[in-house]
Parts: C-alpha cells; structure tokens; sequence
C-alpha cells in the first residue's frame, strides 16, 4: 500500500486529517480547517509574531509549544528537518495527510514553468536558484510529504502574473506528482464573511484516492459586488479569458449567482456589539504601543446579531465576558475629519473636509496670519492630510453600515485610513477586535504582540469562515466519490 492509501485508511478509520499549513500567518486557515473536523499539526511561519499567534492559538497545552512558536524561515528548512523538530518519532512523509497555505508569488514572474518542472524532477532545485521562490518552496514539501489533498490561496493577480498563470503553472507539476487539480478565483463575502475579498484558489487530492471532485462550494451568501471588484477579476482572468493558443486545462469558472443565498452580512452585523470607543474625543488617549492587557467588557443591552454570536461562541475560542484588544490607532489630527466624512467617502472627500475645517479655525483667528508665515504653516499642517488626492484616492474609506467591509489589508499596522468607523460619533479606525471580526476570526482568539503586529497578522490572514466552507467541502469530497483504495468500499465510507 502507497503511503498516500494508508493516510486515506487512517482517515477512513475515523481519524482526523492531519494538516500542516505552510505560510500560515496567524492561523486563518488553520481556524477554518479546524472547525471543519481537521488537526491543525503543524504550521510554518517566518513572522514572529504570527508564529506565536499560532502556536498560542492550537499548541498552547503541548509539550512542544516553544518549537511550534518558533518562527521558520522556509527556504532553510527541509520538510525533514521540520518534522524531526516536531515529532522526532515520526517518518516526514507519514505525518501529515493535507498542506494547506498561500506561498508569496513574488520573484515568480522571472522563474515561470520551466523551473516549476524542474522542482518536479528535482525537489531542492529551489536552492540553486538565489531568488528561492516560495512557490517552488510549497511544491517541494509536497514532493517529500506527499499529502492526499492541497488548498493554495492567493491573490487574484497570480492567474496574471508578469504573462505567467502561475495557478495553470502549478497545476502542471501537481498533476505530475500525481494530483487532480482545480482553481478558481472566490469572494469571501459569498461565504458569510463581512468583507469583499477576491482570492485565487487552488484544490488538489491524489488520484489514487479522489480522481474527481466537486468544486468550488457552493456559496451561502450573495451579492451585487461593486465596480472595482469586477474589474479587478477580469484583469486577474485576462490570461485564461484571452488566451486563444493555450488550453487551461484546470481552471474552473467562478460560482454564479443561484438565487437561494443568504443576504450578505453587513459590517453592522459583524462589529455593531461591540463596545463603543470615546476615550480619544476625551483627551485620554496618548501616542504609543498598545498593548492587550486591558479587558473591556461586552455591553449585554447592545444589541447582538447571528454572526457576532457566532464569533463569540466558536468552538474551542468561545468568549462570553469581553475582549482585551479592542484598541485602536492614534490620530488626533484626523478625529474632525472622520465625524464629518459620509458613508463611502473616500480620500477626496476627506481632503475637502479637512481644508473646510481649516478655514473655519484660520477664521476664528485674529488677525488672520499671512500665508507664508510658520502660524499659518503651522495651523495647515495640524487640520490637512499632506497626502495628493489624485495619488492616494482610496488611501481612505469610511466604512457603510449597511454594506460588507472593503478588503482588509496588512498596511492597517500602518494608518487603519481604508477601514474608518462608520459610527461619525465614535469619530475613528477601526481597532484590532473589530478587524478581526471582519476577517470572522472568533472573539477568543488571542494575538501575540502589540497592535501594530496583530493589525498586520489580520491584514494577511484568509477568513476563517471561509477557509471552513473549503474545508469541508474538501471533506466531502474524500468521503463521497468513487474509491479505488485496497479494502475500502463504499459502504465503509458512508458509515463514517
């Protein structure tokens, strides 16, 4: 029996799958997978921070928590290596049944399909090569670890990415190692997630165990997405919709609208609970690191929706008294600004209001001082942004309560701008709670490091919610398709 078929007999035996989620981050995915029914075993990692993050969040009460806290530098690490640091009485290639993760795609544009072959021929190629690809990184511990099923995630631009469909391209050398592959670009806001956010991604299960599949899930929720987000997928689809000389072999086309799907869930409906944030309209707020060491209690007479119930009752990071990171940014200049800006304005808008609040206290003044002299300088620099609106148009949003949230990106550990409360009388960015619960991370789940860190592990992470739709799509299908693995039959697979 293949390696691969005794990991589909364990799993046929009732034993849980055995995931190692590679570019893990904070554990977006590694959430999602484990509320479908999988093990979160292992994680790579190079941010510290979200090392730790991770290691907290699924190997707190282990023997081994230093190690599975140790940020991992991929590139210098063989798969072999890793597992002896973890389980030293284990074999690498028997110890974990499905990889999971979202490689960067930087660099891949000068590598392409050549060198995605030669990984498949030789698995440490990667180290030849001084740009140490992540992509041929993620296919090399495949090779040695050979799991019976794959998720990739990315972003759309790696269906076009420097003339290169890197998701085609790697679906060359998975179906060389012995995979059946599909991809398609996905939102998350059609999987009960408040945030529009266009992912690429990419299934894979071995074909001695799953010939055929079904995908992608079908979605749960729906929407009219916005301008923006259809253009960006037809930018990103470009290649495969274009491309009359190449057959895409693996491609699948995005979910269409059904007609039976939820509403989607609104960013009122995801942080609209939680309590309200004035201390910076006080003047109790200072510059400086925030810290997670202060519990704010959740307010019982506000009002509460399905979804953050959901949050604050997820299994295994149930909360039911309150949340320590309910912090946000410090930006007195800005406050004005933010109560006066509407429901979708933008970077232009805000502009114009911060100018309009500027003449209003330049004629407050008595006199008027000149404009070139340092009080004027002075009183400019402290109500306007130095930004150029036709430079930075969507460097900042104010959130609609009625609508999902924009896409989360890892910059908010920088400004917070895209995401402005849309409460004007709460007057601010969003804080570290709030964007998590926009990424549908539960309300238990702790961050490691200060808010700066914990915004960028949010930023970069794959909603939980929606890493669970996958997941248990995958699930299906290793249970429900035509088996051809020695002693299985159909029967033993319907009992599980």
């Amino acid at each position: 029996m293949s390696v691969i078929s005794a990991k589909y007999q364990r799993f046929l035996t009732g034993e849980k799958p055995r995931v190692l989620d590679l570019f893990a981050g904070c554990g977006g995915i590694s959430l999602g997978f484990d509320a479908a029914g999988f093990e979160i075993k292992g994680a790579i990692e190079y941010d510290k921070h979200a090392a730790e993050t991770h290691a907290i969040n699924f190997h707190k009460d282990t023997d081994n928590f230093e190690e599975h806290a140790r940020a991992v530098d991929i590139t210098k690490v063989d798969p072999e290596e890793y597992v002896a640091r973890l389980y030293p009485n284990e074999k690498a290639e028997e110890c974990f049944d499905v990889i999971v993760g979202g490689p960067p795609c930087q660099a891949f544009a000068r590598v392409g399909r050549a060198k995605l072959r030669e990984v498949s021929e030789h698995p440490e190629a990667f180290l030849q090569d001084p740009r140490s690809n992540l992509y041929l990184r993620y296919l090399a511990y495949v090779s040695k670890l050979k799991p019976m099923a794959i998720l990739m995630e990315n972003v759309p631009d790696v269906l076009n990415f420097g003339g290169h469909n890197i998701a085609e391209e790697t679906c060359d050398v998975l179906a060389s190692y012995g995979y059946t592959c599909k991809y398609t670009l996905l939102n998350t806001v059609f999987y009960g997630v408040p945030q529009m956010r266009e992912r690429m991604i990419l299934v894979a299960y071995s074909k001695e165990i799953c010939p055929q599949f079904e995908f992608p899930p079908k979605p749960s929720h729906w929407m009219d997405l916005p301008v923006g987000y259809h253009g960006s997928r037809q930018v990103a689809m470009k290649t495969i919709v274009n491309d009359l000389f190449k057959v895409q072999k693996y491609f699948v086309e995005p979910p269409k609208e059904i007609g039976d799907e939820l509403a989607a869930i609104t960013t009122e409906e995801a942080i609209g609970d939680l309590p309200r944030i004035k201390d910076h309209l006080l003047g109790k707020m200072k510059r400086g690191a925030r810290r997670f060491d202060s519990l704010v209690k959740y307010n019982k007479r506000r009002k509460e929706s399905e979804y953050a119930k959901n949050l604050k009752t997820w299994n295994g990071f149930e909360n039911e008294e309150g949340i320590k990171d309910h912090v946000i940014r410090y930006l007195p200049r800005d406050y004005k600004i933010f109560a006066k800006m509407k429901p979708g304005d933008q970077y232009p808008e805000a502009l114009k209001t911060a100018n309009e609040l500027f003449r209003e206290a330049l004629d407050r003044l008595d006199p008027i001082p000149e404009e070139d002299s340092e009080e004027y300088k002075a009183l400019y620099k402290a109500y306007v942004p130095p930004y150029a609106p036709d430079k930075f148009p969507n460097k900042w949003r104010k959130m609609e309560s009625d609508q999902p949230s924009r896409t989360l990106l890892a910059h908010l550990g920088k400004d917070g701008y895209s995401h402005i409360h849309y409460d004007s009388e709460q007057a601010r960015t969003i804080s570290v709670r709030e964007a998590a619960r926009l990424q549908s991370i539960p309300d238990g789940f702790v961050f490691a490091g200060t808010m700066n860190p914990a915004f960028k592990q949010i930023g970069n992470s794959v909603p939980p919610l929606f890493a669970k739709a996958l997941a248990e799509k995958m699930l299906s299908n290793l249970l429900n398709h035509d088996i051809n693995v020695e002693e299985t039959s159909i029967k033993e697979v319907n009992q599980i």
